[in-house]
């Protein structure tokens, strides 16, 4: 599993409806899964939060590439830099057609090996839906414990894990 950053370009691309052009611009062939209702708002509020502040983007989404041929199948990032207290919150999803295959696992390796590279992180955070059984499997194991809950406008009820920089598995 390796990520390739999706530029503020490939999001607006997305948002058109490009396939071909973001499938250019990113270097790998994206999937319609990309330019899907359930990714369009992502690259949306993605593209407004690095308008915001440009030096943000290295910390948001990335298309996850499994290998040689680069096969992408999902994308992952951060919702943006570390907080004060060095937390940073993953975001990931798996393409309908990838799921069930072991790829959130590994994208989860590589995002905790991510933060784990960057001095400044001390803190992962993952919310999920209490429905959301997949998610919620792919964590265990990780070490991440459950902290609290809190309300999502757009998700609803979320229960909040958070797992040390450093701490649980790596593969």
């Amino acid at each position: 599993m390796r990520f390739v950053e999706l530029s503020g370009a490939v999001m607006s691309a997305l948002l058109d409806g490009g396939l071909p052009e973001a499938s250019r611009r990113a270097g790998v062939a994206l999937t319609g899964y990309f330019v899907s209702d359930e990714a369009r708002w992502l690259w949306r509020f993605r593209l407004g939060q690095i308008a915001a502040d440009p030096g943000n983007a290295r910390w948001m989404a990335r298309q996850a590439v499994v290998g040689d041929e680069g096969r992408v199948v999902g994308h992952a990032g951060f919702h943006g830099p570390p907080d004060e207290a060095g937390m940073v919150e993953i975001g990931y999803s798996v393409a309908p057609g990838f799921r069930r295959q072991g790829y959130a696992r590994a994208t989860l390796v590589e995002l905790l090996r991510r933060a784990a590279a960057e001095p400044e992180v001390t803190t992962v955070r993952a919310t999920i839906s209490p429905d959301n059984a997949a998610s919620l499997a792919t964590i265990a194991g990780f070490g991440f414990v459950e902290v609290g809950e809190q309300w999502d406008e757009e998700d609803g009820l979320e229960l909040v894990f958070e797992v040390p920089v450093g701490r649980g598995p790596r593969a």
